[in-house]
């Protein structure tokens, strides 16, 4: 089930991938867990893809796919894991936006040794497992990987897929806000709004509207807001007994990490979220200067170079004090 990187160009890989979905049938579609816009987006494009080419699938994730995107095409037909368990294998999946193999989560069960994997990711520190990978780091979006591949598979253009491919672009870029978002993006966001995507209501929706129970995770971690020595970095933390009291889900915290980070002079924002007693979850976004997805992966995670994550064990303070010293030498 594992591989590892090879040689192989990004056309050639697009052309492995579409022998992969053209001669077989009967998938498992499978993200990362807590999937964001990006990987929401891409599962459902590949779903509505796959629809289009005639062939069999199941989308299944492990827990809530944020409801946010619930306008997407197929979107009340991905299965959370959690609540309805399969009880089959799949011998052929197509994980998508989900750089490496263990964030699959509990998913993973419905797969055995001989199961044949298709990886289609952005991420440049994904492992490459699978048999097939169609992974390009230099994409800004899984979505936009999957923009190729339907060119690729010479299927229909609608709205459907354009809303799909659009917000995982939209996600992805911050608004195409962030560095990723390349003269390509843009082209391709151009063609999907000529296809019926209304680009003014998605980045409403994804973008600028706030739950309640965010507003209250917000004032509890905007009272812990710290900074370093130097003012190059900054952080905030939330308890569980206050995602508990806001009624909070994963999608509620999603932007307070760029809170510290938007401080005029902040090179590093940092948020600490208790998942557990002892155990945290650490989000990094960073200005340019340093590269957080190498320090996301020197505790076990990973991401990109301005924005990954990695989930420690120990007291806050102690969390704080090892991700920040490190922080601190990536930025010297």
């Amino acid at each position: 089930m594992m591989s590892q990187k090879t040689d192989v160009s990004y056309e050639q890989q697009l052309i492995q991938a579409k022998q992969f979905i053209r001669e077989n049938d009967d998938f498992l579609v499978v993200s990362h867990i807590d999937p964001d816009g990006d990987a929401a987006s891409s599962t459902l494009a590949v779903g509505w893809m796959l629809t289009q080419l005639n062939k069999r699938f199941t989308m299944i994730n492990e827990g809530n796919t944020p409801g946010k995107f619930d306008f997407l095409w197929g979107f009340n037909h991905i299965i959370n894991y959690t609540k309805a368990t399969p009880s089959r294998m799949y011998s052929h999946v197509i994980a998508v936006d989900c750089a490496d193999y263990s964030r699959i989560g509990k998913v993973k069960s419905l797969m055995n040794e001989s199961t044949q994997i298709l990886n289609i990711d952005h991420h440049r520190t994904n492992d490459y497992y699978g048999a097939i990978q169609l992974i390009n780091a230099n994409a800004a979006a899984t979505a936009e990987v999957l923009y190729d591949l339907a060119l690729k598979l010479e299927v229909n253009w609608t709205s459907s897929l354009g809303d799909c491919i659009y917000t995982g672009l939209l996600t992805d870029t911050g608004g195409f806000r962030y560095a990723n978002t390349t003269p390509k993006v843009m082209r391709i966001a151009a063609e999907m709004l000529q296809y019926g995507v209304n680009g003014n209501d998605l980045a409403d929706r994804l973008l600028e509207k706030v739950t309640y129970s965010h507003i209250l995770l917000l004032q509890k971690a905007l009272s812990t807001l710290s900074f370093s020595e130097n003012k190059q970095i900054s952080w905030v933390s939330v308890t569980k007994d206050e995602i508990a009291f806001a009624n909070a889900s994963n999608e509620d915290l999603e932007g307070l990490v760029n809170y510290p980070r938007n401080i005029e002079g902040i090179e590093v924002g940092i948020l600490f979220k208790e998942v557990e007693p002892l155990k945290y979850k650490v989000s990094m976004r960073s200005a340019g200067k340093a590269d957080v997805a190498l320090i996301a992966k020197s505790f076990g995670g990973g991401g990109h170079f301005r924005a990954a994550g990695c989930t420690l064990l120990g007291s806050l303070e102690d969390i704080i004090a090892k991700v920040v010293k490190e922080v601190g030498l990536a930025l010297q």
